[in-house]
């Protein structure tokens, strides 16, 4: 029964979308994998996309759930986002949204 009912249980996927400063996205991405590298509890992966040509961006983080997130902010990845906040060129949007369909080649 257990193995059904974890069939039935739903990833969640945080998402942000911004635009980082002329030029510094590298810069962004090289932070971004810093802070992703200190999640444990609950994390199931992440991706950094960039628009060709552009400073813009749409990063996805998986977990469990959305409190796992949560659970996984620490100091070392606060300093880390304090030294990215500086890099976006606005406030990035934010928002979790659970994962419906999955679908992975065989």
């Amino acid at each position: 029964m257990s193995e059904f009912l974890d069939f039935l249980k739903h990833k969640y996927a945080y998402v942000a979308i911004g635009e980082f400063q002329p030029g510094r996205f590298a810069e962004a991405q090289r932070l971004y994998e810093k802070a992703v590298s200190t999640y444990t509890k609950g994390f199931k992966g992440a991706y950094l996309l960039q628009k060709p040509g552009t400073d813009e961006g749409i990063a996805v983080i998986m977990w469990d759930k959305i409190d796992d997130m949560q659970e996984n902010i620490s100091e070392s990845y606060e300093a880390i986002l304090q030294e990215m906040n500086p890099l976006f060129r606005t406030h990035p949007n934010t928002s979790f949204y659970e994962v419906c369909s999955e679908i992975t080649p065989e």
